[in-house]
């Protein structure tokens, strides 16, 4: 081990001396990274690397302000973290093979086991995440804190100190709903990243080296959270590599990357490129990924990142510290805030004046904290979570899952909707559409051979081979497969990306019977693979066999080219006369001499059609001013093929190797202006959603179904799945669809804005009623010098009121409302607020002065009398309010609410109007009241609906106009 350190430092020093001191990659990797935050320098140069990275991705820090979280949205550059794994990793991919064992210290036999077992205290288990979850206290308490819980608690408090234990009691029972509802939701869903460790549970392959003297070289098999930098691991068809590794050597390997691109279609590798900087890192053939997996061939190669320093790890590291504010919970607060220092101000003001007036601090405190409950808005958190949970409710009809409840108000505030359009805007199934020659001309020969090869093939069939024999079985073709004889067949693999079969025939299909059978190998597959083997190509139109020049091979491409630019799938057909080559039996069994000088016949042309509600649904969304935009780690060609289909604008479109060059102001603008965005890498898919949500001010949706969807699903206000999704997808989205049918999503924007504008009309309501209520309590108070209502009276009062309320989630919303998306305005409830609060007030001083000049008795007014005037008075105002603030129409005239609602105000009004004739009015202190009064009543409530017509309209117009 002695001699092993000297030779570590020995080539350390070496590597330095190699690399220029002009060159970026070199201050990346060294400069930049050999000190710590203290300066020190740390034992091991790839730690030396990441030290200060992953001491920021540990702390698990949070985005604390909205500049912070628009600083990681820069446009098509990557972040900190992202751009040290990016260096490094461009690094090893430019480098030659006996450089990349020097960045990371190590050598061709690979590690020790001492050493490797050191390095693996130093960087810990090999784990995708080190994400620290919250813990159930955490959540609970994030749950409990919120302003009109504290609220609700403290007056429960003051309550009970002050002998009011009925009030105090509801209050406490509200407060543990509220919790327990939120508590619920957030615990579901706070574990979502614990799904990537799916991808990296499996044993490993591993080159370790042995001995003191003479080392030798041993193949151990090592858990994956064992591996470490340095190690050399062994890979074959089926494994996942541990970690991001620089391939040493490989064999035909072809590697799927489909857990980070999205794409279906595997990609190739090999270890003998030398890779630049200007070639996307996920496109770079020497390195391969943590989470990745080998289809076919084999290799070695060197880890070069495990754990948190890999690359799915800086993109994904990033879950659960993008979710934008919620401006409506931002709303909420706002609200709770101005109604706590109005509380705090108006009660201290009202026990002063009591107090001061009866010199009795008990009674004064205790109608200070009734005030206090009747400005509250106590059935708040009831409002909100029974909006949302019928609205759950209605979209589980619609074979939803709904996660989040608070996705679904969300939804009536989305505008934009990015969606990726695999499964989701087509079939997901291939459909034949042609069969051309190399001259593009359809030929029925192309068709016959390719259906030979599909019928034929004993390997597992493929969506492609279903769709051939579909496509010659529905439109009539007699091709006779009853004539022909399979005698072998070479199987499709990834490393050939073609199928032959050998087939018999007695009679020749080219027309000429001169022998007692025919033998031909038919092939098909990838087009660029199948014209490897080809060095002829046949002319219909001239009877002849020609061998492929340069001209021919350029003409079949352009054919090519633009079958795919109008988003069709390309295969190639070709054939041999075995009869004719008299390829002998020992021959036969290489398949390179077999699969060669073949005459190249065709190709076949395949679509994945669009869903036939997926246009509808698109043209509904956008009726309800949701805008469209696929994002997708598919071809741009046919991406907008697709679009095309369901009616999507292609005018302006983009990839993400472009958006990747912009700077940040044009990488804003790019995205504010594409509907069709490809090629996009999961970090990309990411940042166009925050660009969409930070400088667009949208409210965006995001549905997907991949890995790679992940960051953008967890970023996205309304984080949309599937049933069928991966596992991490399904656990980071708010929604889960049982069926791709975008025709749900339009019953949940529905919904959504429905459960918005009820909520709405609860806040609404109850900011204006209490306000005016408390406003009009202080000046009664301060004109009588005496208790407009009781404590109790007060508080059964606000008690009516409140389960009034409660057919709110219940009521209709008018139907241009549902038409456009609803957020929460900043200006709009405060003018609303100053515009119709005061006629409320209004209504309540021209009661006052009525009972005054019309009751009273020698200047004196009965304390009795009154307040029961008053309490029938303000019970009723509260109640009817509603009914005016719920429309922009006239009410019970052009709009009438719902029979929950009509029928909760009839209830209500009834119950506020008996009570002070009844036993029970007695018992409160109450007194009979004429006839006299509630004919003004009458006509108060006319001329306050009047008024606040009047008012409303005005508001309207002012706003809508000007603000």
């Amino acid at each position: 081990m002695e001699r092993f350190k000297f030779l570590r430092f020995f080539s350390f020093r070496t590597q330095l001396d190699f690399l220029p001191s002009s060159n970026p990659v070199r201050e990346n990797l060294i400069n930049g990274a050999n000190t710590d935050t203290n300066g020190e320098l740390r034992d091991g140069f790839f730690s030396n690397l990441v030290y200060g990275f992953l001491r920021r991705f540990k702390s698990g820090s949070k985005l604390s302000s909205p500049v912070r979280y628009l600083e990681k949205i820069d446009g098509g550059s990557k972040t900190e973290e992202e751009e040290k794994v990016y260096s490094w990793l461009y690094a090893l991919a430019r480098s030659e093979i006996y450089m990349a064992f020097e960045y990371v210290r190590s050598t061709e036999r690979g590690l020790s086991f001492t050493e490797a077992e050191k390095r693996l205290k130093e960087n810990g288990p090999n784990t995708p995440l080190e994400y620290t979850f919250p813990s159930s206290w955490h959540l609970l308490w994030s749950a409990f804190f919120h302003p009109f819980n504290i609220i609700l608690i403290v007056l429960s408090a003051l309550s009970y100190i002050t002998s009011d234990n009925p009030n105090g009691c509801i209050m406490l029972i509200l407060v543990f709903i509220s919790v327990s509802l939120r508590f619920y939701q957030e615990y579901g869903s706070s574990k979502a990243a614990m799904q990537l460790s799916e991808y990296v549970r499996s044993p490993v392959k591993v080159q370790r080296c042995a001995g003191r003297v003479v080392q030798t070289e041993l193949i151990v098999q090592v858990d994956q959270r064992d591996v470490v930098p340095g190690d050399i691991v062994i890979f074959e068809p089926g494994d996942l590599f541990p970690g991001d590794v620089r391939l040493l050597t490989s064999k035909h390997l072809v590697v799927s990357q489909s857990s980070l691109t999205g794409e279906s279609w595997p990609t190739e590798k090999t270890a003998d490129a030398r890779e630049d900087r200007n070639t996307p890192l996920l496109e770079l053939k020497n390195i391969c990924f943590m989470g990745t997996n080998v289809v076919s061939g084999t290799g070695t190669g060197l880890v070069v990142s495990t754990g948190s320093k890999t690359y799915i790890s800086a993109v994904f590291s990033t879950i659960g510290k993008h979710k934008p504010a919620d401006s409506f919970e931002k709303g909420i607060r706002h609200i709770s805030y101005v109604l706590v220092g109005v509380m705090l101000l108006v009660v201290t003001i009202i026990i002063l004046v009591e107090y001061f007036t009866f010199y009795d601090l008990s009674e004064s405190t205790l109608f200070g904290i009734s005030v206090a409950c009747a400005l509250t808005p106590q059935m708040l958190p009831l409002i909100i979570n029974t909006s949302l949970a019928k609205g759950a409710l209605a979209m589980a009809r619609e074979r939803c899952i709904v996660k989040s409840l608070s996705a679904i108000r969300d939804m009536g505030s989305m505008d934009i909707l990015c969606i990726d359009k695999t499964g989701t805007l087509t079939m997901n199934r291939a459909i034949m559409v042609n069969h051309l020659d190399s001259w593009g001309a359809p030929r029925e020969k192309v068709l016959h051979f390719a259906f030979l090869n599909s019928y034929f093939k004993s390997d597992q069939k493929y969506p492609l081979d279903d769709a051939i024999l579909a496509f010659v079985y529905t439109n009539g073709y007699r091709f006779q497969p009853s004539k022909w004889r399979k005698t072998d067949e070479i199987p499709f693999d990834f490393m050939r990306r073609r199928v032959s079969v050998i087939l018999e025939t007695e009679s020749n299909p080219e027309g000429r019977n001169i022998q007692p059978f025919y033998r031909f190998i038919i092939t098909k597959g990838a087009l660029e693979d199948v014209l490897k083997v080809c060095s002829y190509v046949e002319n219909v139109d001239m009877g002849e066999i020609t061998a492929v020049s340069a001209e021919h091979h350029h003409r079949i491409l352009n054919v090519v080219e633009e079958l795919r630019n109008e988003g069709l799938r390309i295969i190639g057909v070709a054939i041999k006369n075995l009869q004719q080559t008299k390829i002998s039996k020992q021959n036969m069994e290489n398949e390179d001499d077999v699969e060669s000088d073949m005459v190249f016949l065709g190709v076949i042309a395949f679509f994945d059609p669009p869903k036939d509600s997926a246009k509808e649904a698109l043209w509904r969304l956008a009726e309800k001013g949701v805008k469209a935009k696929v994002l997708t780690g598919d071809s741009l060609s046919l991406a907008i093929k697709i679009c095309k289909e369901v009616g999507i604008r292609t005018t302006h479109v983009t990839t993400g190797p472009e958006l990747e060059q912009l700077n940040q102001e044009a990488f804003h603008e790019k995205v504010k202006k594409a509907t069709v965005l490809a090629r996009l890498t999961p970090s990309q898919k990411l940042r166009v959603v925050q660009s969409l949500q930070s400088v667009g001010n949208h409210v965006v949706g995001f549905l997907g179904d991949g890995i790679n969807d992940s960051l953008a699903l967890d970023a996205a206000n309304v984080g949309i799945s599937v049933d069928s999704a991966a596992s991490v997808a399904k656990d980071l989205a708010d929604i889960i669809l049982l069926e791709k049918d975008l025709n749900v999503l339009v019953a949940g924007v529905e919904q959504g804005r429905l459960t918005f504008g009820n909520t709405m009309k609860y806040i609404k309501l109850s900011v204006i009623a209490n306000l005016g209520s408390v406003v009009s309590l202080f000046i009664v108070t301060l004109v009588l010098r005496f208790e407009p209502l009781t404590p109790i009276q007060l508080l059964v009062q606000n008690f009516l009121y409140s389960v009034g309320q409660i057919a709110i989630p219940w009521d209709r919303m008018e139907e241009d409302y549902v038409k456009i998306p609803q957020k929460w305005s900043v200006k709009s409830l405060p003018m609303f607020i100053l515009w119709n609060g005061p006629v409320c007030t209004l209504c309540d001083v021209a009661t006052l002065l009525f009972v005054w000049f019309y009751y009273s008795s020698g200047g004196k007014l009965d304390e009795s009398f009154f307040r029961s005037a008053y309490f029938i008075q303000g019970l009723l105002m509260q109640t009817l309010i509603f009914h005016l603030i719920r429309t922009e129409k006239i009410p019970f005239i052009m709009e009438i609410a719902s029979w929950p609602v009509l029928a909760s105000t009839v209830v209500i009004s009834a119950i506020g109007i008996a009570i002070p004739i009844s036993i029970i009015g007695d018992f409160m202190g109450f007194t009979d009241l004429p006839l006299s009064y509630f004919g003004f009543l009458v006509v108060l409530f006319v001329g306050y609906f009047t008024v606040g017509q009047i008012v409303k309209r005005i508001y309207i117009m002012v706003y809508k106009k000007w603000l």
